[in-house]
């Protein structure tokens, strides 16, 4: 059965990008050194990244995620989700309204205009056999998990402190997590969670 898994790197004290995040920044300043196990070397990293690249039926992301990724100094050939790794899976992006132009047409892009809950039926029509994951922003993942949409979440936890930036919780329903797996390495440390 598809599940619904929310996979996002945060900083200790509880940020997903840096202050000041743009266009040209789109992790904000600092914020790179979220996803430094991504680009790493260490093998328990790496079969982190791998499982979650595997599982990927279909990504959802939103609008503002999008335009980093689809701007000037977004996803290319060598750098984006899968890239070089599992292939493209189909994405989905929540937004209020599609963009005027797509860069990156090569990827299979539905946009839903209709709210994050019709956003993860679409992504879980297009998942086929493997999972939903969503993937960001942080007010996306943070509003799936307080509406009770998601089944597992796997936060990577940098090792930095950003002192602002954009915060994945913010004035969220209680949730109950049972912890299924931890793995610490020089770079992070990835912890599994199931949502009750």
């Amino acid at each position: 059965m598809t599940k619904v898994i929310a996979d996002i790197s945060i900083s200790v004290d509880g940020f997903v990008t840096g202050p000041n995040v743009s266009l040209t920044n789109g992790m904000g300043d600092g914020g790179m050194a979220l996803h430094a196990w991504a680009f790493g070397d260490d093998p328990d990293d790496q079969r982190m990244l791998t499982e979650g690249m595997d599982r990927s039926g279909a990504v959802v992301l939103g609008r503002n995620l999008f335009d980093i990724v689809d701007g000037p100094d977004g996803w290319s050939d060598e750098v984006g989700y899968g890239a070089e790794e599992v292939g493209r899976p189909p994405f989905v992006v929540l937004t209020r309204s599609r963009p005027g132009s797509i860069r990156l047409r090569e990827l299979d892009w539905t946009f839903v205009t209709t709210g994050l809950a019709d956003a993860v039926e679409a992504a879980r029509q297009r998942a086929g056999d493997k999972d939903v994951v969503l993937m960001g922003g942080g007010e996306l993942v943070g509003s799936a998990v307080a509406a009770g949409l998601v089944d597992i979440l796997v936060l990577h936890l940098a090792p930095v402190i950003l002192g602002s930036g954009t915060p994945l919780f913010v004035d969220g329903v209680p949730r109950t997590l049972v912890q299924r797996e931890v793995t610490p390495t020089s770079t992070a440390t990835h912890i599994v969670y199931e949502l009750q």
